[in-house]
């Protein structure tokens, strides 16, 4: 079956970064456009960044653009999620997600989603 598995969270300092990867298994990484979503406490799941199936095309939220980055790695079935200059505002569990159909924004497009890895920037 399709497994999304992110790692790389944890505590930071303001200022900080941090690099989560997601690893890919049970589909055909190529034909997915992947995304990254957060969601913090007492708040809806937030759309963070999304890379194409290619990898040629990014496109992220206003609150991240310019600090944080999406790659992906073919070879690994990996995506990542580099993250630099982190705001405690950054506080939130982050999901990577795959799609097949369209690479958007909404979750509603994304077929598959991982558990989850907690991201957490102190002040």
């Amino acid at each position: 079956q399709v497994q999304l598995v992110e790692s790389g969270g944890g505590l930071v300092q303001a200022g900080g970064s941090l690099r989560l990867s997601c690893e890919a298994s049970g589909l055909t990484f190529s034909s997915y456009a992947m995304g990254w979503f957060r969601q913090a406490p007492g708040k809806e799941r937030e759309f963070v960044g999304r890379i194409s199936s290619s990898g040629g095309y990014r496109y992220y939220a206003d609150s991240v653009k310019g600090r944080f980055t999406m790659s992906r790695d073919s070879a690994r079935n990996a995506v990542y999620l580099q993250m630099n200059s982190l705001k405690p505002e950054d506080t939130a569990v982050y999901y990577c997600a795959a799609t097949s159909t369209i690479c958007g924004s909404v979750e509603r497009v994304y077929d598959y989603w991982g558990q989850g890895t907690q991201v957490t920037v102190s002040s």
